[in-house]
């Protein structure tokens, strides 16, 4: 098995500080978030960044100012913008705007869904346009697949040589409207991915552990963060990224499983070593 690559979803698009007072939402807070992160053993970071009412927006100054944050301390996390533009809450100019800052990663949701209460749309012509910029920027896809016809949709992608190997897909699980978070649907969606391709998996809420254990154990990657669950456990709340970072790691180790560091995910995701 390759070593682990333990992501961290730092902020997403829906937990306030109403829900829970320890998500991250200011570029410093983001930023301060994700290396504590680092320091217990995240490699990769994946940004959303909120405008100063604590909405999600695609602000290329703020998400600069996060990067710069990070590189400032000597953290050498992968880092992973989000296009999403909060499920469907921006232009497509503005979600393709976000690839010019050139991060490592940026994330690809690889086709149109109901997203909770709302519509996320991914059209054919905007996924074509995204992986164009990807590869013009350089900038490696993070495949999202919420259901099993998106991995479809990505491996058309795919064989219009619009995506470089090794392809990085994120296997997210649980999101009303996608997948539901089971054994069951985990296997199947793997079995559909491209020979040899690297996989992570992230689920939302009180499914979100279980869904990592399983991918730490058939030899997959896990995504964990205050994005995709606010608790730690039943009735109490996660105090900082870092303590779910950390519980992933352990739960790695105890399972055989090294841990990745930002140069290792580099070197398994096919990205150059940073500087």
């Amino acid at each position: 098995m390759d070593k682990l690559i333990v992501s961290v979803a730092t902020t997403g698009s829906w937990p306030t500080k109403q829900m829970t007072p320890y998500v991250p939402t200011t570029p410093e807070e983001i930023a301060s978030s994700a290396i504590e992160a680092w320091r217990e053993g995240a490699s990769i970071v994946h940004i959303h960044v909120r405008d100063d009412d604590g909405k999600v927006v695609c602000d290329p100054e703020r998400y600069r100012r996060v990067m710069e944050l990070i590189r400032q301390a000597g953290c050498d996390m992968v880092v992973n913008l989000s296009t999403s533009g909060g499920a469907g809450g921006a232009s497509e100019e503005a979600r393709l705007a976000v690839v010019d800052l050139r991060p490592d990663l940026a994330s690809f949701d690889a086709g149109s869904m109901n997203f909770g209460e709302r519509v996320f749309l991914n059209s054919p012509d905007f996924l074509v346009r995204l992986a164009g910029r990807m590869m013009e920027k350089r900038v490696k896809p993070e495949i999202e697949c919420f259901d099993t016809g998106q991995i479809d949709n990505a491996v058309r992608i795919i064989n219009q040589g619009l995506i470089d190997p090794p392809y990085w897909f994120q296997i997210v699980l649980g999101v009303k409207g996608g997948a539901s978070p089971s054994p069951r649907q985990l296997l199947h969606m793997v079995d559909m991915l491209p020979a040899g391709a690297p996989w992570s998996v992230c689920a939302v809420g009180r499914d979100q552990l279980p869904m990592n254990t399983m991918a730490i154990a058939m030899g997959g990657h896990a995504r964990t963060g205050l994005e995709d669950n606010i608790y730690y456990k039943k009735d109490e709340l996660a105090h900082s990224n870092a303590q779910l970072v950390a519980r992933v790691v352990r739960i790695g180790r105890e399972l055989g499983r090294e841990i990745a560091s930002p140069s290792d995910a580099r070197s398994i995701l096919g990205r150059p070593p940073l500087g």
